[in-house]
């Protein structure tokens, strides 16, 4: 269930990705009902099949809400205290969604708004993923399983990665893919330098990654941490080609929907690897322990 919550704020992260690439951030006009009298799109909108596509994506946020509750019965059942603040988290972040998703209809989605939507979403998927892991393994105090360098250098590229994924939302709100078919709302940024400052931010992040992983094999790392940090690597690599492809190729939306997914995998992989840099104090030897203190 943990893992199908991390699906699932993915999910509605590339659906709503999907509703700004096809210009149907307005396909239902209003907010709450999607147009003035009713909750669900109506015969006569003339919003065409846009309505379709913004109102499955706002029907996708009950369905990460049920997952939300069902991560709460789980973590309760199993009597796992350690983990209802990121349930709670979780659940606060899919209301407070629902009420900028309802601000950006509002303002006509003014671009700082989207993407203000858009990185709350990243925040859910981050924490959603913390849930996950951490549910996989034994309640409890955790204690270094790396080198203190070594984690220090995997939270930069964190940092890095999350710079990223701002720049990148900047990238798209001074693109062609603004949300509304009709009349466009952008930042007003060239979006050749815009594009440029995030490939080179691309690259400072496959940079440290590459470092932790040298790091890891270096300092003979557990092997949990090694296997993580060569498959986010393989993640970031395929994420690069497909922004290289989409950027040389005018944004075909369909290559940004993949974009948008691979940005929520990049998160979900790099936070698994954050999290694998620890490890339950049962689970690793006092001598491990103490030497990375």
């Amino acid at each position: 269930m943990l893992l199908l919550n991390v699906l699932g704020e993915c999910l509605i992260v590339v659906t709503g990705g999907v509703v700004r690439l096809t210009g149907s951030g307005l396909g239902c006009p209003t907010w709450p009902e999607c147009v003035p009298g009713s909750y669900t799109p109506v015969v006569v909108q003339a919003e065409g099949f846009h309505k379709w596509i913004e109102f499955g994506n706002r029907t996708l946020t009950g369905l990460v809400g049920l997952l939300a509750l069902a991560c709460l019965v789980v973590v309760w059942r199993n009597r796992r205290r350690d983990l209802l603040p990121y349930v709670g988290l979780l659940l606060f972040g899919i209301l407070a969604q629902a009420v900028i998703g309802g601000i950006t209809v509002r303002t006509d989605l003014h671009p700082g708004v989207v993407m203000t939507h858009f990185l709350v979403s990243v925040l859910l998927v981050t924490a959603s993923t913390v849930l996950w892991r951490r549910g996989l393994e034994a309640p409890g105090p955790r204690v270094p399983a790396v080198r203190r360098e070594v984690r220090g250098a995997a939270w930069l590229a964190a940092a890095v990665l999350y710079a990223v994924v701002v720049v990148g939302t900047v990238v798209t709100g001074s693109g062609p893919h603004s949300g509304d078919a009709d009349e466009p709302a952008r930042f007003g940024l060239d979006p050749q330098s815009v594009s440029w400052l995030h490939a080179d931010l691309v690259m400072a992040y496959t940079g440290l990654l590459v470092g932790v992983l040298v790091a890891l094999r270096a300092t003979s790392a557990p092997r949990p941490a090694v296997r993580a940090a060569w498959q986010l690597l393989l993640v970031t690599l395929a994420q690069a080609v497909v922004g290289y492809v989409q950027y040389f190729t005018d944004l075909p939306w369909v290559l940004v929907a993949v974009h948008m997914a691979g940005a929520c995998a990049l998160v979900v992989f790099h936070v698994r690897l954050l999290c694998a840099l620890t490890a339950p104090r049962e689970a690793l030897s006092p001598a491990v322990a103490a030497a990375n203190a």
